[in-house]
């Protein structure tokens, strides 16, 4: 068998799914990236700092920071649960915050990449929905603003198709005008694994690109670009039918090798040459066989409605608590829905 499998690499957003692939291609640690992994109650916490050049062409990932915050119950729709991650996800961005040296009282302006009629992509208008913005008042009335609020702005651009508009000129735009400090980015991503469909979110100091997920390239939305410092928040909520059907052939190697009692010999026996291929040469296998029927589909659970709205809730929830000191963790579902 001889196939040119380069050109195909598997599809992910997430750096936590990049460095594992890294380092099961190359069988052992990738030098340069500082990796802190915390789990508590559920919620598994990995900061990935990819320090050099070298490591970030290893991982396909930017130099900068990254936190991944991983909830498999978040699925089970448990609201104690999801308020639990608010919490969790509020305090990693606070030090995330100060680790790029944002200070408590920068000017934000929120951007809810996405198209809000396409239940996937509808993430990052839904946070902003969500979120407590409080520009116009400091604007109107500055001196009936509490104090331990800041100025926040939030702005949903929809997508090219609907505006005609790239998303990151309406957001330059909007940043000549009103002159933000910072600027946060959040927009659906897309993974390598179902399991983190919709229960993992993350945070990268790295900006973002409209339509990254899909296989989009286009100008997005970087510190390089529009002169201030971009964060980026993401969660995978879809994967590629290519990657679903790589990891079914996985996962029923690992079952012929458990049931079997001659393991190797009996799973060549059923699944032939497969079983000599490694997981990057079986999905460009896949995706040799899908793409030019058109076949790979990107794919998302039937329940996306309501994990969707959970997670945009969960967000919103967490950046409220974040961003205004005056917000009480314990009351902030009251200014969500």
């Amino acid at each position: 068998m001889n196939l040119d499998l380069s050109k195909y690499s598997v599809r992910t957003d997430l750096a936590v799914e990049s460095k594992e692939l890294a380092e099961t291609v190359h069988g052992r640690p990738i030098s340069g990236i500082h990796e802190e992994v915390e789990e508590l109650d559920g919620i598994k916490v990995t900061r990935l700092d990819v320090k050099d050049e070298q490591a970030s062409r290893q991982i396909g990932r930017l130099v900068g920071h990254y936190v991944t915050l991983e909830v498999p119950g978040l699925r089970s729709h448990d609201s104690d649960l999801q308020e639990r991650v608010s919490a969790a996800f509020s305090k990693e961005f606070i030090a995330f915050l100060d680790k790029i040296g944002v200070n408590t009282d920068s000017t934000v302006l929120i951007v809810g990449l996405g198209n809000w009629n396409v239940t996937p992509d509808a993430l990052g208008p839904l946070v902003v929905e969500n979120t407590i913005v409080t520009r116009h008042y400091f604007e109107l009335v500055p001196d009936q603003v509490a104090p331990g609020y800041r100025k926040v702005s939030a702005i949903a651009p929809g997508v090219l198709g609907i505006t005609g508009i790239e998303s990151s000129e309406i957001v330059q735009g909007i940043v000549d005008r009103t002159k933000p400090d910072v600027i946060i980015a959040i927009d659906a991503l897309a993974s390598r694994s179902l399991e983190r469909v919709n229960t993992t979110i993350q945070i990268a100091d790295i900006g973002i690109h409209p339509g990254s997920g899909i296989g989009n390239k286009r100008k997005g939305l970087t510190k390089e670009i529009l002169g201030i410092p971009c964060i980026a928040i993401g969660v995978p909520t879809v994967c590629y039918a290519s990657t679903i059907v790589n990891n079914a052939l996985d996962m029923m190697m690992s079952h012929f090798n458990g049931e079997s009692g001659n393991a190797k010999g009996s799973t060549k026996q059923i699944m032939g040459l497969l079983t000599e291929l490694n997981e990057g040469e079986r999905l460009g296998l896949v995706k040799e066989v899908l793409e030019p029927l058109g076949h790979d589909l990107i794919v998302t659970p039937k329940e996306i409605d309501e994990f969707i709205e959970d997670i945009a809730n969960v967000i919103a929830s967490g950046l409220n608590i974040s961003l205004h000191q005056a917000v009480d963790k314990d009351n902030v579902a009251a200014h969500t829905h």
